[in-house]
């Protein structure tokens, strides 16, 4: 490779590496540096709501190994006074966001509730 080739490669390296090095918000001008417009700051991280915001699955607890029926989610729902309520066969996808007004029924693969939670 002639020399050339190989000095203008090199730099060619050093441009893309020097791009990818992090940013130490000052910018320099001769013998003064000068503070660059600060970063926005960033939100806090959202909290997950507490385990008692409109849905506690302690009262519907009995409800285990009963059939998972239209009348038994809605039992269960008021039960635990929660806004919604989703039943959850094996294998479903499901999402995974807390939502502290949400009971979830778990069943088996006969409908029979085996679990209630909320979340």
């Amino acid at each position: 490779m002639p020399r050339s080739t190989a000095s203008l490669l090199l730099v060619a390296l050093s441009i893309a590496l020097a791009a990818c090095a992090p940013n130490s918000g000052h910018v320099a001008d001769g013998d003064d540096a000068v503070a660059a417009d600060p970063p926005a700051a960033a939100e806090p991280a959202p909290q997950a709501p507490a385990a008692t915001e409109g849905c506690d699955a302690d009262p519907v607890q009995s409800l285990v190994g009963q059939q998972a029926d239209d009348a038994l989610v809605e039992q269960a729902r008021t039960g635990a006074g929660a806004e919604i309520a989703r039943v959850l066969k094996p294998g479903q996808m499901v999402t995974m966001e807390y939502r502290g007004d949400r009971l979830n029924i778990d069943v088996d693969e006969a409908g029979t509730v085996t679990a209630l939670r909320c979340g």
